[in-house]
């Protein structure tokens, strides 16, 4: 094949390949497109009144904590409208229709707001521990789905091919779970909610609309005839500035975010690869980060362990792991405080998890105190009943005194016992006598490894 020839061929695979992105074709005009979202951007009578129903539906879903609940609330929702109008507008440097579409945005938050307050404020079931609540701090990853969402949703609008995408976007962006959240801090006087969500809901307000801008830009739609370009210029800077603005909060959130996410990893590890003690195990552990402070909690069960010791013994190991600077807290047995257990989330189930292992605790060691009586006991009567049988075989034998004793070894070796038995008789025993009497004890008491001493001088036989 000739260098003309490949040319000619990669040309036309790039024209082929490019023809399936090219959305031209696909495009209604700028007219239609700019009709079908400015009819959108007005927020009165039903649009309102269909927002006020979506919050009150969305308050549901968070108050049950049912997912379904608010994914309907989602796809009722009227909220993408002025966003996408205010794109536009500041896309085609229409000043109207930016100021249109922030009073009309305005009134949808404020509404909004109020409607989910008022359910929160009568509602006797509301729960701070729901998932959803708990989504207060936007991240990078929240300035992307917004992105792609509002790029999607432009497209879909200026595509003669409609589909079903603007309802999956209202869902990926999620709008209406912040601004219920936001109502949720604002009726229980909770200010990271309030604060802390409402920022959520603007991040992805300023991403749909950034996309939607830049969407307008790269379809090249006409601008419109405005006399004021200093001040379509000072809207643009106000844009840029938001844009930038949010994307550098929301990369610090997902730094701050991401660290806490290795530290919860490692801390969680820590404890169950470094706290492990033969008679004392963790019954809870909590790892959690406060104010950018860094906590372990551990509540241990079983043996107590010198306090001070083990405090500084597990400081040290934090430190030698990464974990340097955490403030470890570790509780032993049941020295939990009712403050303590009110706090935790969970308390009941807590408590009564550490009530049953205290139990099977004690249980084992009742089970094993049971078991050496009983031992004993059928050791007693056994020996009893040898005593007879070997005065039989061995008429010098006067009496007989059994039991194991421990050999001590020094630190760095296992202890180990002995089975002795000591024996009063009227003449010293023969080595063949001493092997005969231990093989019958062995056989009778079932032990191994029977040492005779016989006569021993000072012994208490009395």
């Amino acid at each position: 094949m000739s260098k003309d020839a490949f040319k000619n061929k990669v040309r036309s695979f790039i024209t082929e390949m490019s023809s399936y992105f090219n959305v031209k074709n696909d495009l209604e005009s700028q007219n239609d497109i700019e009709l079908s979202i400015r009819s959108g951007v007005p927020f009165k009578g039903s649009q309102l009144l269909t927002l006020i129903f979506a919050i009150f539906i969305a308050s549901l879903g968070l108050n049950t904590n049912s997912i379904p609940v608010i994914i309907g609330a989602m796809l009722i929702s009227p909220l993408m409208g002025p966003i996408i109008g205010m794109g536009l507008g500041i896309g085609i440097q229409d000043i109207e229709l930016i100021r249109r579409s922030l009073k009309n945005i305005s009134a949808a938050v404020l509404g909004s707001l109020l409607a989910s307050a008022l359910y929160f404020l009568i509602s006797p079931l509301y729960d701070g521990a729901s998932q959803l609540l708990a989504r207060t701090s936007p991240s990078i990853y929240d300035v992307f789905v917004a992105l792609f969402g509002g790029a999607a949703g432009i497209l879909s609008i200026a595509s003669k091919n409609k589909g079903q995408v603007l309802p999956g976007v209202a869902i990926a962006t999620s709008l209406m779970p912040p601004l219920c959240t936001a109502g949720y801090g604002l009726a229980t006087l909770q200010m990271h909610f309030f604060l802390g969500a409402l920022y959520l809901f603007f991040t992805n307000m300023i991403f749909i609309f950034f996309a939607t801008w830049i969407g307008v830009k790269l379809m090249g739609f006409k601008k419109v005839v405005y006399q004021n370009e200093s001040r379509a210029r000072k809207i643009k800077a106000i844009a840029y500035t938001a844009v930038i603005a949010t994307i550098g909060v929301s990369i610090y959130l997902t730094v701050i975010m991401i660290n806490n996410n290795i530290f919860l990893d490692k801390a969680s590890k820590f404890v169950e690869t470094q706290m492990v003690f033969p008679n004392t195990q963790v019954l809870n552990h909590n790892e959690y980060v406060k104010d950018g402070k860094k906590y372990i909690n551990v509540t241990l069960i079983g043996d107590a362990l010198p306090k001070d010791s083990l405090q500084l013994a597990m400081l040290n190991k934090l430190d030698s792991v990464g974990l340097g600077g955490t403030v470890l807290n570790i509780k032993q047995g049941f020295s939990l405080s009712k403050t303590e257990l009110a706090e935790k989330d969970n308390s009941d189930q807590f408590v009564y998890q550490m009530l049953q292992n205290e139990l099977a605790r004690k249980n084992a060691e009742v089970d094993s105190l049971y078991g050496i009586i009983k031992n004993n006991s059928e050791f007693t009567q056994i020996t009893s009943d040898l005593i007879p049988e070997l005065k039989i075989i061995f008429p010098s034998l006067q009496d007989l005194a059994v039991g194991s004793i421990l050999i001590a070894r020094d630190a760095n070796e296992k202890s180990d016992t002995a089975n002795i038995v000591y024996v009063k008789s009227g003449i010293t025993l023969t080595n063949k006598e001493k092997k005969q009497m231990s093989d019958l004890i062995e056989l009778r008491l079932k032990k191994k490894n029977i040492h005779i001493i016989d006569n021993p001088a000072s012994f208490p036989w009395n």
